[in-house]
């Protein structure tokens, strides 16, 4: 294959070429008709590995492209395949590329085979490798990545990116504990260039000065701590990484990307997911102190009455009858239930809530193994140990564990009547198991641990179409696009305080569609905590705050944490009254809606945005549905510029939050605006938005 047929996946939306001249190179990548990201010649060298401690990329002299092959996936995705080999090594090397229909994001991997007759080390294997091209003197690189903690997740960081570089990662073991595995690179021309790993464990992307001034962009799995020995005949895969291109400065030009193939190629679906069940989960208003047979009952009663559509018990449900214990502890002994609290079990609970028509949902920590659990004991070598220390979980690693896991979700699901089940994972692995005595290398144990969790979740799946997994991790530090492939939501972070809720929407709609996100509204919590401070009961809580707090959790899946029997008259006939709206008039905007936020981002520590407001769309009917937050501190009043809209159609618009209706004109909409005024700090509008 000579210069003049290089392959390519160019589109009438994107343009990315690879040449085979002198190794494998990428020589062009950009929107079509825009200022490319990488060009020329000698591009970026699409992969890097190390091998026995070298270096080997697509610009290695004694790289060979043996073969490229270009395959039409499900009738609509384009990959495109890069087969060579490194002689020396005798490796053999496959560069994946696939594009999606209609999209400017690119999914990319790269696979390693050992086709020699002695064991080698990979300890690097970064999925991509681009070099962006040198700016003038007068252009600009800005970085926005979003870093991550308990309570703090999806905080916001714009920087410029100069000559020193940068390194996002994250070491924790956790995708999203530290910073999320999600970044944008904003050129001043108004170009975009996202990037995400489609992984849960630890990740990296470097952006790296190069002499000519350019940036090399490598990453994907970390290469910290990280090495794995293939033995002849063996391959590994690294974890994938979605690139996505926009423009004109609009990072919804990205994000709608991100969406739309996450919601057509990567979420699983089944019809409870699609239907988009209403949650009550028990845990803030009771934790495990406060749960017990009785008082969920009457939970499930009040909720049927309110049209809730699941019905949760998270954790305190297992464990010994000691009424003492902690279910922290006691993790990993899922064959105990504390009868103490629960004396008919967990099946009669579930019958309980299907005989009020609801779904039955309950906690597990599969992966988490506490320190007084049997299971140590009895199994010994499911341990997750490093240097002989234990670290708090089972390794995946193992297929024994991944076995025990599968029965045990298995036994669960059939034996208690669930439908949905809260995957929550609670402790930082670090650089993960180094035992070398269960399955996997002493390099390798966090890496193997998150494919063998990855293979469970898809055999449990297999096994349960029907039932929803939902994913969790001290609430919201294992967000990533890789377990939202074998899982049908993820919960965004534990506290639930409004403008902390505002601020996770705004942040994880970058990368993520709406139906993928569970979030409660403001939940009444055990004890004194800073901001989760809501009481239901409080005489002076005004119907406008109610509706505002609950309003904002209807921005994805829609969950309640409260009290249930407990609630004043008026604040149940409230919930009611928004359960009915959700299922109603919202639902179907979250599991189809493009989301355009209208404005930046608000901050929890009172800075950034102090209006908030987020347009969800459906191209194929032009209707679109505007949520509208005032917080406090905020301007009196506040113009919101659309988007989406056919500029020479008039639409109707209704107040779902009053009785008021209106009529303008796309290009009114779009360019003059929509003034907001009257309202009063924290107040909500909702907002139907359809064609006259």
């Amino acid at each position: 294959m000579d210069n003049q047929h290089e392959p390519a996946l160019s589109s009438q939306d994107i343009v990315y070429r690879l040449s085979r001249k002198q190794g494998l190179q990428v020589t062009a990548l950009g929107r079509a008709n825009a200022a490319p990201w990488v060009t020329g010649p000698r591009g970026g060298p699409a992969f890097t590995v190390v091998c026995n401690d070298q270096q080997i990329d697509g610009h290695s002299a004694d790289f060979q492209v043996q073969q490229v092959e270009q395959r039409t996936l499900d009738g609509q995705r384009s990959r495109l395949s890069v087969f060579g080999n490194i002689s020396p090594f005798h490796l053999e090397i496959e560069h994946h590329t696939l594009a999606f229909p209609g999209s400017t994001l690119l999914e990319q991997w790269v696979t390693v085979r050992n086709s020699g007759a002695a064991a080698v080390r990979i300890s690097r294997l970064d999925a991509i490798t681009l070099d962006l091209v040198a700016l003038d003197p007068a252009a600009s690189y800005e970085l926005m990545y979003f870093t991550s903690d308990w309570g703090a997740e999806f905080e916001s960081i714009r920087e410029p990116l100069d000559r020193t570089g940068k390194v996002l990662e994250t070491r924790a073991g956790r995708s999203s504990k530290g910073q999320h595995p999600w970044f944008a690179l904003l050129r001043n021309d108004g170009e975009i260039l996202s990037a995400s790993v489609l992984w849960s464990g630890n990740w990296v992307f470097r952006f790296e000065p190069l002499p000519e001034g350019g940036i090399r962009l490598s990453g994907g799995l970390h290469d910290w701590a990280f090495f794995k020995d293939l033995q002849p005949g063996e391959a590994v895969e690294s974890p994938h990484v979605a690139l996505a291109l926009g423009g004109g400065g609009d990072l919804n030009s990205v994000s709608i990307q991100y969406g739309r193939v996450g919601r057509r190629y990567w979420y699983p679906h089944n019809a409870l997911s699609e239907s988009l069940p209403v949650e009550w989960n028990h845990w803030w208003s009771y934790e495990d102190k406060a749960i017990n047979e009785e008082v969920f009952r009457q939970n499930v009663e009040k909720a049927k009455e309110l049209g809730i559509e699941v019905c949760t018990l998270d954790a305190g449900w297992f464990g010994p009858t000691d009424p003492a214990t902690h279910w922290y502890h006691y993790r990993g002994d899922w064959d105990l239930v504390n009868t103490t609290r629960f004396p008919s079990g967990m099946r009669a609970l579930a019958d309980h809530v299907h005989r009020h028509g609801m779904r039955f949902g309950l906690w597990c920590e599969i992966e988490g193994l506490g320190k007084d659990a049997a299971l140590a004991t009895t199994h010994p070598e499911f341990v997750a140990a490093r240097d002989g220390a234990r670290l708090g979980y089972v390794c995946f690693g193992n297929p024994a564990v991944q076995e025990w896991a599968f029965a045990t979700l298995d036994r669960l699901i059939t034996g208690y009547g669930c439908d949905w089940i809260k995957l929550d994972f609670n402790l930082d692995p670090g650089a993960g198991c180094n035992r070398t005595d269960h399955g996997h290398g002493a390099g390798d144990g966090l890496f193997e641990h998150y494919r063998g969790y990855y293979r469970t979740l898809e055999r449990v799946r297999a096994r349960h179409p029907e039932v929803i997994l939902e994913s969790c991790s001290s609430g919201g530090l294992r967000i990533d696009l890789g377990l939202l492939q074998r899982t049908y939501m993820t919960f965004l972070s534990d506290p639930d305080w409004p403008v902390h809720d505002l601020q996770l929407y705004w942040g994880a709609t970058t990368m993520l569609a709406p139906n993928a996100c569970l979030h409660w509204s403001y939940s009444e919590w055990l004890g004194d905590r800073p901001h989760q401070s809501f009481n239901p009961r409080d005489p002076n809580l005004t119907q406008r705050q109610l509706d505002y707090y609950t309003i904002i959790a209807q921005l994805g899946v829609f969950g309640i944490s409260q009290k249930l029997p407990e609630l004043p008259q008026w604040v149940a006939e409230r919930l009611a009254h928004h359960v009915r709206v959700y299922q109603r008039h919202i639902k179907r905007f979250v599991r189809s809606g493009d989301v355009y936020r209208l404005t930046g981002q608000p901050r929890r520590d009172g800075s950034g945005e102090r209006w908030a407001a987020f347009q969800y769309s459906l191209p194929e009917s032009d209707e679109h549905l505007l949520f509208v937050f005032r917080l406090d501190g905020s301007e009196p009043e506040r113009v919101l510029r659309l988007a989406g809209l056919a500029a020479e159609q008039d639409y109707q618009l209704e107040w779902l939050t009053g009785e008021r209706a209106e009529q303008y004109s796309g290009h009114s909409l779009m360019t003059e605006g929509l003034c907001f005024s009257g309202m009063a700090e924290e107040e909500a509008a909702l907002v139907q938005v359809r064609p006259a």
